[in-house]
C-alpha cells in the first residue's frame, strides 16, 4: 500500500465519521423539537419545578414504558399525556425517551 492510497483511506474514514456525526446531530435536533411539547408541564429539558414529575435523567426504558402505557390507554390519569402520546409513532416515542434520558437531572 502506498502512502497516497493510505491517505485516501484515512480521508474516506474521516468523511464517514463526519457524515455519521451530522446525522446524529440532526436526529438529536428532531427529538428535541418533538420533546419541546413536554416542556409546558415537565419543565425545560424535563426538569419540572412543580407537582408534575421531572423526566430528565430517567432511564430510557422507564420513560418509554410510561409513554407506551399512555399511548395504549393502559395508564389513565387526569392529564393530557395520552393525547400527546398517541400523536407520536413508536420510533418517535423511543427517540423522545432517549433524548430525556440523556438530560441532566
Amino acid at each position: 500500500m502506498t502512502r497516497f492510497s493510505h491517505a485516501i483511506d484515512i480521508v474516506r474514514v474521516a468523511c464517514l465519521l463526519i457524515l455519521c456525526a451530522g446525522s446524529a446531530s440532526a436526529q438529536d435536533y428532531q427529538a428535541r423539537s418533538w420533546a419541546a411539547s413536554c416542556a409546558s408541564c415537565h419543565g425545560t429539558d424535563g426538569r419540572s419545578a412543580g407537582d408534575v414529575p421531572s423526566i430528565a435523567g430517567r432511564s430510557k426504558a422507564d420513560l418509554l414504558a410510561v409513554l407506551r402505557e399512555f399511548k395504549g390507554g393502559k395508564r389513565k390519569t387526569a392529564t393530557i399525556m395520552h393525547q400527546y402520546a398517541i400523536g407520536y409513532s413508536d420510533p418517535q416515542l423511543e427517540r423522545i425517551a432517549d433524548y430525556y434520558s440523556h438530560q441532566p437531572r
